[in-house]
């Protein structure tokens, strides 16, 4: 593990003998807090309401947030029957197989692949500068309150204290930063937005600044060796889905004007930051190019209500499903809460003593993680959750459905959060229907299947760009089985029949059939899977 408790997800359930106590976690320490600020993107703290998110650095003269929207994806809807001539080479890879000739076999398999998957994108970078003089800063302090989902950046120049508290909330659908300072007028700062992606800037009114663009029709994965990785031309019209941010600046006394360079704040004495987003996303099969213009709904409605208001409904919203759910172990006997996150983890890799606190915290972090990443109907949490600041992110930041997308979810039922798990669930229905046309056009079966990697599109082929993955990972036909046992799994925490009965059993059903006609026997008496390959190199 790096430095503090990072935002990578593949969410670990410690496996350790503990205490579950509900409901008032919120009595434990559920901090993670710093004496300096964030200089990389791993130090830098999550905050998410399932659809927007944000890592924040807690800069002083100069405060980044990096924002992200859960269904900002390159791309469009799947083509079908993307390598008409894959089933001929079924039977011939399954003939080498059986004779030992694996080299053949594996040359033979890569013919029997389709397209890479589509790329989770970083939406926008905001950059808040603030000007004090050229005073020096002093008690310098952030933290990220797991219990209230609340980012706070405290610290103070020129004998002014100054405090920025960050939230984004669900019910409001927006990401709000709150300004306050101790002494009067003191708040004198400078909002901009740019993009990785191609956008333009438009000043909405004296308050309110757009970025707007359109997103990448294709994005080559990272690992790929391309002359030409980003490709923004869309021939058929449905690839690369539009996308907006909005920025509002309210403050009852200070000056506040803007141009495309940004919003300028004078002489506030408190300020509050209204931050939202949308893409033209509808769902996996639909063509996203409508323009609809939802994001200045949700801003128009959160900007009428007050901030002490916004709060408390968010606070409403998140506590009632982190609080369900507190833990200690041994009373968390060694605690070093009194230590930054930073130190504290330090000293724990160094087997400097026990602290079974910060293993309390971990756990609870995994928890507020999923709350945060995974409240989109059809959009669960992918590779990197919802927080993601690179073009060609690590593996496209995509969902591995070989145990990494799993992995994420292993904690939604024995952790109370089955509703986290809803997302997921919808991606399965995606992908039994996409996966029927692939299992059908590449392998000739039944039933439906699913393979290494899919997007938010429901990719189901085996990926590869025809011919270019290892047949290790990109042709593993077993992503469908895999999936459908998390929807055994609901059903076995929730005894919900309606749901085994309308939602599972189809589903587990699917994937079954797909299964039956995938085995062969293997000349022995036993029905195998050829090709097969381990899900985990």
């Amino acid at each position: 593990m790096n430095q503090g408790l990072k935002t990578t997800l593949l969410f670990v359930v410690l496996p350790l003998c503990m205490q579950l106590i509900a409901p008032n976690a919120n009595a434990q320490n559920n901090t993670l807090w710093y004496k300096k600020p964030a200089k990389v993107w791993t130090e830098a703290l999550p905050i998410g309401n399932g659809r927007l998110g944000a890592m924040v650095f807690g800069g002083v003269d100069d405060e980044l947030l990096q924002l992200n929207e859960s269904t900002l994806w390159s791309g469009g809807p799947v083509k079908q029957n993307v390598n008409p001539g894959a089933f001929q080479y079924l039977a011939q890879v399954r003939e080498a197989l059986f004779k030992g000739d694996y080299q053949t076999a594996r040359d033979l398999t890569k013919k029997m692949q389709g397209l890479y998957s589509e790329s989770y994108l970083p939406m926008a970078d905001m950059h808040i500068k603030q000007s004090y003089n050229g005073d020096k800063t002093g008690s310098y302090y952030r933290d990220l309150n797991i219990g209230n989902a609340v980012a706070t950046t405290k610290y103070t120049v020129g004998g002014v204290s100054y405090k920025r508290e960050i939230f984004a909330s669900a019910p409001d659908k927006v990401i709000v930063i709150r300004f306050t300072a101790d002494k009067a007028k003191q708040l004198n700062l400078k909002i901009n937005t740019s993009s990785q992606l191609r956008f333009q800037k438009e000043v909405l009114n004296k308050n309110v600044l757009q970025l707007s663009g359109k997103a990448p029709a294709h994005v080559e994965p990272s690992y790929v060796d391309s002359k030409n990785p980003i490709v923004y031309a869309d021939d058929d019209k449905c690839r690369g889905m539009r996308y907006e941010v909005l920025a509002k600046a309210v403050s009852s006394d200070g000056k506040i004007t803007a141009d495309t360079s940004g919003i300028t704040v004078k002489g506030a004495s408190s300020l509050t930051l209204y931050v939202t987003a949308a893409t033209s996303f509808k769902a996996y099969n639909q063509c996203p190019d409508r323009d609809e213009k939802v994001a200045a709904q949700y801003l128009d409605k959160a900007a009428a209500k007050p901030y002490a208001q916004l709060l408390a409904a968010h606070l409403a919203d998140y506590h009632r499903f982190f609080n369900r759910v507190s833990l200690k172990i041994n009373d968390n006997k060694g605690s070093h809460a009194e230590l930054p996150t930073d130190e504290r983890l330090a000293l724990y890799n160094k087997n400097q003593g026990a602290d079974l606190g910060i293993e309390a915290l971990y756990f609870q972090y995994g928890r507020y993680l999923l709350i945060s990443s995974s409240r989109t109907p059809g959009v669960p949490a992918n590779l990197q959750g919802i927080w993601n600041k690179e073009l060609r992110a690590p593996w496209s930041s995509n969902y591995t459905s070989n145990i990494n997308v799993q992995m994420n979810y292993w904690m939604a039922e024995d952790c109370n959060l089955t509703e986290m798990h809803q997302p997921l669930f919808e991606l399965i229905k995606g992908l039994s229907e996409t996966g029927t046309e692939v299992a059908q056009s590449f392998y000739h079966a039944k039933g439906w299947v699913t393979h290494h990697n899919t997007d938010i599109w429901a990719l189901a082929n085996p990926v590869g760009d025809l011919g270019h993955g290892d047949p290790a990972w990109a042709n593993w036909p077993m992503g469908g089985d895999w999936l459908t046992r998390h929807l055994w799994e609901h059903y076995l925490y929730t005894g919900d029949k309606a749901f085994l009965k309308n939602t599972a059993y189809p589903l587990m059903k699917g994937a079954a059939e797909f299964t039956f006609d995938w085995l062969v026997p293997d000349g022995t008496g036993h029905l195998v899977t050829a090709p097969s390959m381990s899900p985990r190199e």
